[in-house]
């Protein structure tokens, strides 16, 4: 096995054909792939004795996601070296992907005494098909795409999401920096919300749109109005759309979460795998 190295112009078609044959279980890589800013993100890669690229790391800003393609057994993985370089003045904060992934990269970092603070696991979900099962009357509750007069509702709600689902446990909230994320949320996705009484009490977006997928996140609903069948008639809805547009869905869910799975599973998503973030 070759070492890391980084990716260079004329490897782009083959790192691109490795993304999409692992598009389903890496959606986070292949995004954050096609939206690098090539003077400050990177990709590295691994080729085998026949110069077949079998490995990929993007790095993204704070993030590391790795796709190891069918690189699976413990030593396999070539010690990254150049990694501790990414610990330094701009240190790197997260490393995500599928838990095999992260289990193959994590030893090798663990090697260079890099450990992580926290590590949360979530079920990779998807669904290829038009949701079902998730007419309920919710009544008085309307369901709808927001305007520009929403975004300080959506400000709160995406404030309230964050604090509960997001956060690691050793982070401070930022308002300012919540307040940029629904703002770049509204802008560059896709958003449905669930209005009663002329108050959003929920939300769901896209935060990522990959070669032919979309992957949801961001779903939340204010807990005074949980339990009602909102959050399904809304993550149907959006979904029904969603897939009429012609592109699959993927999301991940805390495996803790129980709620949000019998919702995910009642409207049609299936269990596709494990998924890791860890936070360093």
């Amino acid at each position: 096995m070759n070492k890391w190295r980084k990716m260079k112009k004329k490897d782009a078609p083959a790192v691109e054909d490795l993304l999409r044959s692992h598009e389903r279980w890496c959606m986070n890589a292949c995004y954050r792939y096609l939206n690098r800013a090539p003077k400050k993100d990177s990709v590295w890669m691994l080729k085998n004795t026949e110069g077949a690229i079998t490995a990929l790391m993007v790095r993204y800003q704070h993030s590391l996601l790795p796709v190891l393609g069918a690189i699976n057994a413990p030593g396999a993985i070539p010690p990254p070296q150049f990694l501790r370089g990414f610990f330094g003045p701009v240190p790197i904060h997260s490393l995500q992907g599928r838990a095999q992934d992260i289990s193959g990269m994590e030893a090798a970092l663990e090697k260079l005494g890099l450990y992580a603070e926290e590590k949360i696991d979530y079920n990779l979900m998807c669904i290829d098909h038009p949701p079902a099962g998730f007419f309920s009357p919710c009544a008085g509750v309307t369901f709808r795409k927001p305007g520009s007069n929403d975004i300080d509702a959506l400000a709160a709600l995406q404030a309230a999401y964050e604090r509960e689902e997001v956060l690691p446990t050793a982070s401070e909230f930022n308002a300012a920096v919540s307040r940029m994320n629904i703002e770049q949320i509204f802008s560059k996705q896709q958003l449905f919300v669930a209005e009663l009484d002329g108050r959003l009490i929920g939300k769901i977006n896209t935060n990522a749109i990959t070669f032919t997928r979309y992957q949801v996140g961001g779903v939340y609903v204010l807990p005074e109005y949980r339990g009602r069948g909102i959050a399904r008639r809304m993550a149907g809805e959006f979904i029904t759309d969603l897939i009429a547009q012609g592109r699959e869905i993927s999301l991940f869910v805390k495996k803790s979460n129980t709620a949000a799975h019998r919702v995910y599973q009642r409207i049609g998503f299936e269990i596709l795998g494990d998924y890791r973030i860890n936070y360093y």
